[in-house]
């Protein structure tokens, strides 16, 4: 192995290293930097016995993290050979390799990821670790960060990665000061496939149908002719007009919109046969010496196209006694176009490597949203027999991702250096997001819309931009101690700047021009023709309106960070590492745009001191205990702070920033006994607890005059958590029954519990109001009018099951896996305030339930190929969706509940 962190998974019984060996050979660094011995402790069956050296081939696992250059074929501790790449590392850490991915099926690695031990996937593939939400924990590709492409995080979703490009993924959950300081719960690192050993060529594809969705109704619009790319065609082009008055604040006549797209952005259409899921992929590598210089290109690219409908219950109440104030059956139709795709160079020259990653996804959603219901201003049940309203949505979220990255590792004697720098931008453009509201009128038996009142046509653009430059260099030198020994030294600068603009707009007739009923009743497109908006004078009124609103924002975050760290074995068995990052922060949020100067601004400046110290006792040759102690930051994100709207396609909610925010501070405790009783098989059992300072809640609300729920977010004064977890990974032989089918196959048995508690601690102190605090200056409330002391934090499972059981061929491809997964309800927003006398309501509350999966994976020879054939059904249980609210008076309200269908895919891929 190369310099690249290659954790060999060793066979063979427990190797004695003799101290002068270990001084003969100088170790470096492991994946988090623990001290590992190269050559010298690798077992003698393994250097001379073919077949042991095919195997371990074949389980090296690619990790590449900050500080994780590797000398060595294995990790060796003095006196004990460590046969497990999660056991040698100085932290807590689970690593899935591409063979652990692909026994899961999923197609992307945020299910994947769901499996490993204490974490959880909400939403739109954002990964919870140990209930914690997605803004305490950190994505990385390749060592590197990456900005997102959703307003409301600072994280990617996960979901976007394709699996065919991912080599490993390691989730580390105790901090390490060669990470950054914003690390709450843990870091997620993604390596991408480097260098291949040989040349190949992969294909394939696969179909998936879904029966809530596939073949059955749906609301559709035309667009444009590249939708099922995820591509706009040009149909969604924005005339400059609409970013001058949406800059200015100002309205638009109706001659100056006639260049919009209406028909095939704002006509919903009935599909009563949704197609089927698809998807293909392709990737291709290989390699050559030139000299002693070994070079390599990998390059993969993938298309999916999938569709998913929700049937979904909405109601929302203000009333502390549960009465509804609006009900309304929504149908909402998600076509979502993934377009990946992945150019990598690399070249390995003695024990150095360098690798050059591309990457670029491009990720669509296409929405059509059809609701019916009523609001209690008409009356609940409507008195018409009918529903009070129709409300119609369309919708078009276009996200993309391109990031270059280089990462030289270098090994000089004992010296280890490892340089990384990217350069990354993502974009999220959503334009001509659409509604009508249609009223029931008595009078004509029909629905109208005469665009005053309640009834309405708007129309809103939306546009991010954000680039992240970021570079970092650390150097380890292995001191050539009879003991291993290693300090460690790093450097690490990002600058991250984002631009934001959503401009909304209302259409309204000008004057005392009315719409008879003839003109009202018209469908959206005939509704908006350039005869009515000529005929009667409509045109657009701008409702971005400070002190309320930013029609634009800029931020900007910009940290230094810099650490030592020392690593080393104190006596035989007993290692420590300790470590202390400095990291210095300006984060910025500028809103603009017309009047909007006078809404606050956000600077936030801060230095920390981060201290983390792990210390490993291996007090038996197959047995550990760790204990780990660090404080840890989490900053606010920039959609957090930005005084902006933005609705989620996902939760179907609106959300609103503060500005007033501020850094949350993590200090955290895990003790860990591990038992690594055979060859990648393991026994874990942990306690962690937490102590969070100032942590960001999402706190809902009703803006003044509405009846419609938003999400803003507030600092609780302090939180605990605290929990535990267990973890088994067994492997059963079955040649003990007989030749043929069972002479070698295996049992796969993996399983893991978490379980989490978490405590707000509130009293009367003033925090600055999500629901007020949107001009110059901070509205301050009572904590415990917004928080409930003692309440769960949001997004926090108090507890997670995760269990996988299979059977699989050790020498050919033949697998066939049952997979459990079980997340217990929790908070995804603090209780809205209500009523007029601002009481506080229950909080929201999320029903993940169970979910059961079956993955089959079979090799077939055809022609000298082997091609691959896969069976998924996923969500067996048919378990469905519900987000809700339960009163003291035993009413329920449910804010989002739909079924969730059972889906089921085959697929096919072949290599050469």
């Amino acid at each position: 192995m190369k310099s690249s962190v290659l954790v060999s998974v060793l066979l063979g019984t427990t190797t004695f290293v003799p101290a002068h060996a270990l001084a003969q050979s100088a170790p470096a660094a492991s994946p988090s930097g623990s001290v590992v011995s190269p050559q010298a402790g690798t077992p003698v069956e393994a250097r001379n016995d073919p077949a042991a050296q095919a195997e371990q081939a074949q389980e090296q696992v690619d990790v590449s993290t900050p500080g994780g250059n590797s000398g060595g074929e294995d990790i060796v501790v003095i006196g004990r050979n460590i046969p497990n790449a999660i056991r040698a590392t100085a932290e807590v850490v689970n690593v899935l390799s591409s063979a652990d991915i692909a026994r899961t099926g999923e197609g992307d690695i945020a299910g994947a990821l769901q499996r490993v031990t204490g974490l959880s996937v909400v939403g739109n593939g954002f990964v919870y670790v140990r209930g914690l939400g997605d803004r305490y924990s950190s994505s990385l590709l390749n060592g590197l960060p990456l900005p997102s492409p959703e307003p409301l995080r600072r994280v990617v979703p996960l979901d976007i990665f394709p699996t065919n490009v991912v080599a490993s993924a390691l989730v580390q959950k105790s901090y390490s000061v060669q990470y950054s300081g914003e690390f709450g719960g843990g870091v997620i690192n993604l390596t991408t496939k480097a260098v291949p050993e040989k040349t190949f060529f992969q294909f394939g594809g696969s179909l998936a149908a879904d029966t809530v969705t596939t073949s059955e109704l749906g609301y559709v619009y035309n667009g444009g002719k590249h939708d099922w790319t995820g591509f706009d065609s040009g149909e969604r082009k924005v005339p400059g007009v609409i970013k001058t008055a949406g800059v200015a604040g100002t309205s638009l006549a109706g001659a100056q919109i006639l260049d919009l797209s209406n028909a095939k952005t704002s006509l919903l259409q009935q599909n009563n046969q949704l197609p089927a899921n698809w998807s293909g992929e392709t990737s291709f590598g290989t390699s050559a010496d030139i000299g002693s210089t070994r070079v390599g290109v990998i390059a993969a690219a993938g298309i999916s196209n999938s569709w998913r409908t929700r049937d979904t219950r909405q109601q929302v109440t203000d009333d502390a006694g549960g009465i509804l104030r609006r009900d309304f059956q929504t149908v909402l139709t998600d076509n979502r176009a993934i377009v990946n795709g992945l150019l990598g160079f690399g070249a390995e020259f003695g024990e150095n490597k360098i690798r050059w990653t591309n990457l670029y996804i491009h990720d669509t959603l296409k929405q059509g949203r059809l609701s019916a219901g009523n609001t209690d201003n008409i009356g609940i049940p409507s008195p018409y027999g009918v529903p009070a309203f129709i409300v119609q949505n369309t919708s078009w979220f276009e996200r993309e991702l391109i990031d270059s990255q280089l990462a030289g590792e270098f090994k000089f004697g004992n010296f280890a250096l490892d340089t990384r720098g990217s350069y990354a931008k993502t974009k999220r453009n959503s334009p001509y997001e659409r509604q009508f509201t249609y009223e029931y009128n008595v009078a004509a038996g029909d629905y109208i819309n005469r665009l005053s009142g309640l009834q309405s046509a708007t129309i809103a653009f939306s546009e991010l931009d954000e680039t992240l430059w970021t570079g970092q260099a650390n150097l380890t030198w292995n001191v050539p101690f009879d003991r291993p020994f290693a300090l460690s030294v790093g450097y690490a600068y990002s600058d991250t700047d984002r631009s934001s603009s959503r401009y909304t707009f209302r259409y309204q007739t000008t004057g005392n021009v009315a719409l008879n009923d003839a003109v009202a009743q018209q469908r959206p497109d005939f509704l908006l023709s350039d005869f009515n908006l000529q005929t009667y004078g409509i045109g657009l009124a701008n409702t971005c309106v400070a002190p309320t609103c930013a029609p634009t924002y800029d931020a900007s975050l910009r940290v230094h960070g810099a650490y030592g760290q020392v690593e080393g074995e104190i006596v035989d068995g007993l290692r420590a590492s300790v470590g202390l990052r400095y990291e210095d922060a300006l984060e910025t949020v500028m809103p603009g745009g017309g009047a909007a100067v006078a809404l606050a601004s956000t600077r936030l400046s801060r230095s920390y001191l981060l201290p983390a110290v792990t210390v490993t006792w291996n007090f038996a040759t197959d047995m550990q205990l760790r204990g780990h102690m660090s404080k840890t930051l989490a900053r606010p994100q920039f959609r957090e702070l930005a005084p902006q709207l933005y609705q989620d396609f996902e939760s179907d909610r609106l959300f609103f920033g503060n500005p007033f925010l501020q850094d949350s501070q993590l200090y955290n405790g895990e003790l860990r006994y591990e038992w690594y009783f055979a060859k990648d098989q393991r026994f874990n059992l942990a306690g962690f607890y937490k102590r969070i300072d100032n942590p960001i809640e999402a706190v809902a609300f009703f803006p003044a005059g509405s009846d419609t729920i938003q999400t803003g977010f507030a600092n609780a004064p302090r939180a605990n958590l605290y929990g535990g977890e267990v973890e088994l990974q067994k492997y059963i032989p079955l040649d003990t029954l007989g030749d043929g089918f069972f002479a070698t196959r295996r049992l796969v048995a993996i399983a893991n519990y978490t379980y989490t508690h978490s405590e707000l601690k509130v009293g009367n102190q003033q925090i600055a109001s999500p629901i007020q605090g949107n001009g110059s200056v901070a509205t301050l409330l009572p904590a415990n009018v917004l928080f409930q002391n003692g309440a769960a934090l949001t997004g926090q499972s108090d507890h997670l099951v995760n269990l996988q059981l299979g059977i699989e061929d050790k020498e050919s491809l033949s697998q066939l896996t049952f997979l459990f997964n079980y997340a217990s309800e929790r908070v995804t927003n603090r209780g809205p305030v209500g009523g007029g006398g601002g009481i506080r309501l229950p909080d929201l509350i999320e029903k993940p339930g169970i979910r059961f999966d079956v993955v089959a994976r079979q090799g077939i020879d055809v022609a000298g190929k082997q091609i691959e054939v896969k069976f998924e059904g996923r969500n067996l249980t048919g378990t469905g969706y519900r987000e809700y609210q339960t009163f003291s008076n035993g009413t329920e309200v449910d804010i989002n509940r739909y079924k969730l269908g059972r889906v089921f895919t085959l697929g096919a891929s072949v290599q050469f």
